[in-house]
């Protein structure tokens, strides 16, 4: 043969891997994490008061979920992944399964196709639902799990309500303010 020794060159780029959507996907979870909020200002001990009312509990709640909803999802993974450290086959099915939740609800763009039928996202949702409740009670954790959610909603709600919003606004504002007129 007269071609040994040599590596073969195609015309056609590498199907196994597509630079354009791990880029995409990257810029997804780089915006995504974004939203999130300086940890000082969550925990920002001057703003922490007990609210006046039922009313006022409310308010908090709204504004706060909305506002820290980002450091709200990391505190709710963080509690999740502690409760799970004695437990390793948990833990590594939870990871496949946030594989599996980015991949195919998260950082998708277009409508999943399935053997040329359409699958459209309200049941997509349902079958990563059914398949991460399954697989999690496959590995005999439910109580673990169980427990960090509540433990995690509990210290969430705590934190919602008593986390002062009303200077919450005020900050978007004075860091708009600061960014769309330059100080000379």
């Amino acid at each position: 043969m007269t071609n040994y020794g040599t590596i073969p060159t195609s015309s056609h780029p590498s199907p196994a891997i597509d630079l354009e959507y791990i880029s995409r996907a990257k810029d997804r979870i780089k915006s995504g994490l974004s939203t999130r909020r300086p940890w000082r200002s969550m925990f920002d001990l001057e703003s922490m008061t007990l609210p006046h009312g039922f009313f006022d509990s409310l308010s908090r709640i709204k504004t706060n979920m909305a506002y820290f909803r980002a450091n709200y999802a990391i505190v709710f993974l963080f509690i999740l992944f502690i409760s799970l450290l004695y437990h390793p086959t948990s833990l590594l099915v939870l990871a496949i399964l946030i594989v599996f939740w980015i991949f195919l609800y998260f950082l998708r763009d277009e409508s999943l196709k399935v053997y040329g039928y359409q699958i459209d996202d309200r049941t997509v949702l349902i079958g990563l639902s059914v398949l991460t409740v399954v697989l999690l009670l496959l590995t005999h954790a439910t109580s673990n799990i169980v427990w960090s959610l509540v433990i995690a909603t509990v210290l969430v709600m705590i934190h919602t309500v008593v986390r002062r919003s009303d200077n919450l606004f005020l900050d978007e504002e004075t860091a708009a303010g600061l960014t769309s007129h330059p100080s000379s």
